[in-house]
């Protein structure tokens, strides 16, 4: 009994108690929220609440350990006990566990009610967005007497919350040599466990949580402000560029320049089954089918190779960022990368469309695979905004024995499993693959040992690997009862470690390969400049689909592209491409114009020298570009609403 009392009243268990008290807080907030804004979340019901409940504990728990993290590592530090036990010593703890927390209850509640009218948690913008407002007094003012039940709430539970704080502790009376030993290791196991909390997870696969991770709790994106809580959302975009909106154009000019609005297309709805393959970090300098004017290059795709010959490829096709973050929204939403990753930003909870989204109306069975651990990268919650019907990961593939040990199931037993699993599916379907083993840190399995050509850099091993795993994934594919009315489509995310002039520079770092393959398609290499965005709509052109449909891309596979062009952002400057010509462009003055038919190394810089009629019909489509996806990010107007 005297080691439990002893037990309760350690620094240890009194923050850890406060901790606790306060995530209860966060959720009872969380339920009051939902009850007062339950307009503008219908069909939830309680077995998705306790789901958003249990999933915001996550989101609550960074957020606390941020605002407590004075408090906790000096309630945790192993001063001498007499320093620790000083009355003045806690008082002052105790403030600064009750100021950061009082603060952060209060902006939460605050926002549950300004939800109800923008659909999301507020973020740093909108302190940008509201600081040049005189009137915020009366808004305030106002705000307080309309809602004042949300007041007598937040009174209630700020009452609470200080009332029920435990405030003292107490140290227990043990040599030195035993009491300097134990703190120690409480201290460095509690911070190893709140770097673990703020993160949202440990190991080398996991990213620190960010916006888009409340998507995986989520039916439709707008529940994501269930999920999340406002202290998380200000605090993870405090170093986040606010999007500021730019106005080249009126109106009509505007939508003559550029529209991400798209008409339905013409004839019978196709049902071919649809098969998305993101080859993680392949460039086109990899590739031999991209190169055979370059004398001696090496190839280490040789199967790639081989598949490019019987599909429809690209002389210009870019990616349109250099994360694999930014690839799932480009290839499958036709969102492109601008200014910082959509997944990334404040705006990742708004409401898209996709591949997956718009064939599931027409009654495609839809899923999205990717071998790493569920949740890892974002991928899985990304893929629920989109509308995926279904995730495979690595739960779902239930072998650790495959796991590389760093990132993910290594893409041979992967593939198979993604090939298998599709012969499952009800047809038609939409799927999509992420493969994994192409990643740093660059190595194959342990039977694959010296089978594949090393080459200058550590990527050149794994890419042998993986072109082997995609071989038997088509192996496996072609004695499939639906590969003969399937259309594939064979991307890369972005590119990796390059080492060839022609690739290492502002054109090449965006080099990938795209393609598509269907038994009526006849082989064909394009002279034509494409990027991932134009993958969406090209699908879509493909089934005929039949209603209009939001993307920043435009259909390569069965016409030309009105707008010939390709975008992408090359921090700081958006960039660009024709078929002969990169223009840089920093958001007011062009900065860099390359012929790099001419100049295959991209080093003369013509931007002082070139007729400015000769770029201004490229300048005018990126300029419209630009604005177009800054205030539709902004305003939440990425899908054409019903």
């Amino acid at each position: 009994m005297d080691k439990l009392k002893i037990f309760w009243k350690h620094p240890w268990t009194v923050a850890a108690c406060n901790i606790a008290w306060i995530m209860l807080i966060y959720t009872i907030m969380r339920v009051f929220c939902y009850y007062m804004d339950r307009a503008i979340f219908p069909n939830i019901d309680t077995a998705h609440l306790i789901e958003i409940l249990l999933g915001g504990m996550r989101f609550d728990l960074t957020a606390i350990l941020y605002l407590s993290s004075v408090y906790v590592i000096g309630m945790l530090l192993p001063l001498p006990a007499s320093w620790r036990e000083n009355t003045i010593y806690q008082k002052v703890l105790l403030w600064f566990y009750w100021i950061p927390n009082a603060a952060g209850i209060i902006v939460n509640m605050a926002d549950s009610v300004y939800i109800q009218f923008v659909d999301r948690r507020a973020t740093c913008a909108f302190f940008t967005e509201v600081s040049n407002d005189d009137n915020m007094g009366i808004v305030i003012a106002n705000g307080v007497l309309e809602y004042w039940y949300a007041v007598i709430m937040l009174i209630a539970l700020l009452v609470a919350f200080f009332w029920l704080t435990r405030r003292t502790y107490s140290l227990p009376r043990t040599k030195w040599y035993v009491y300097y030993p134990v703190e120690v290791v409480l201290f460095v196991v509690s911070i190893y466990m709140s770097v673990i909390g703020i993160r949202g997870g440990f190991g080398s696969y996991t990213r620190p949580i960010t916006l888009s991770n409340a998507l995986q709790y989520t039916n439709v994106p707008r529940e994501s402000a269930l999920v999340l809580n406002t202290p998380f959302s200000v605090m993870k975009t405090i170093e986040n560029t606010t999007y500021v909106e730019r106005n080249y154009f009126q109106a009509e000019e505007l939508e003559q320049h550029m529209s991400p609005i798209h008409e339905a297309y013409e004839g019978p709805l196709r049902t071919d089954n649809v098969v998305v393959i993101i080859w993680e970090s392949c460039s086109k300098e990899y590739v031999g089918f991209y190169n055979h004017d370059l004398e001696g290059h090496i190839s280490y795709t040789p199967f790639l190779d081989s598949l490019l010959t019987q599909c429809v490829t690209f002389d210009y096709s870019y990616a349109s960022g250099r994360k694999s973050v930014d690839a799932m929204p480009s290839a499958l939403s036709s969102i492109p990368m601008l200014i910082e990753p959509y997944t990334l930003s404040p705006y990742s909870t708004n409401e898209v469309s996709s591949i997956a989204e718009r064939l599931r109306k027409k009654g495609y069975t839809t899923a999205f695979f990717h071998g790493a651990p569920n949740g890892s990268m974002g991928f899985q919650a990304y893929a629920r905004s989109a509308g995926f019907d279904a995730y495979y990961g690595m739960t779902e593939f239930n072998n650790p024995d495959e796991f590389d040990g760093t990132w993910a199931i290594w893409d041979e037993p992967f593939l198979q499993y993604y090939a298998n699993t599709m012969s499952t599916m009800q047809e038609p379907f939409m799927t999509a693959v992420f493969t994994a083993s192409s990643h740093h840190p660059f190595k194959v399995p342990a039977q694959y040992k010296d089978t594949f050509p090393k080459g200058p850099l550590p990527i050149h091993e794994p890419l042998g690997y993986a072109d082997h795993a995609l071989r038997r994934f088509f192996e496996n594919a072609k004695q499939q009862p639906w590969f003969d009315h399937t259309l594939f489509v064979i991307l890369a995310d972005h590119t990796n470690e390059l080492i060839l002039p022609e690739y290492t520079n502002s054109k090449g770092l965006y080099a990938i390969p795209i393609a598509f393959y269907h038994p009526q398609l006849t082989p064909e290499k394009r002279a034509e400049v494409v990027s991932q965005t134009d993958i969406m709509p090209s699908v879509l052109a493909w089934v005929n689909y039949d209603e209009p449909y939001f993307a920043f891309g435009e259909n390569i596979l069965t016409a030309k592209k009105k707008h010939p062009y390709a975008v992408c952002y090359n921090a700081p400057v958006y960039q660009i491409f024709s078929d002969s010509l990169l223009v840089q462009y920093d958001g007011e003055n062009v900065t860099g114009v390359y012929n790099y038919q001419k100049d295959r190394y991209v080093k003369d810089n013509l931007a002082q020298t070139i007729d400015p009629e000769e770029i201004a019909p490229m300048l005018d489509y990126l300029k419209a570009y630009i604005q177009q996806y800054i205030h539709r990010m902004v305003n939440n107007e990425l899908v054409i609403r019903d």
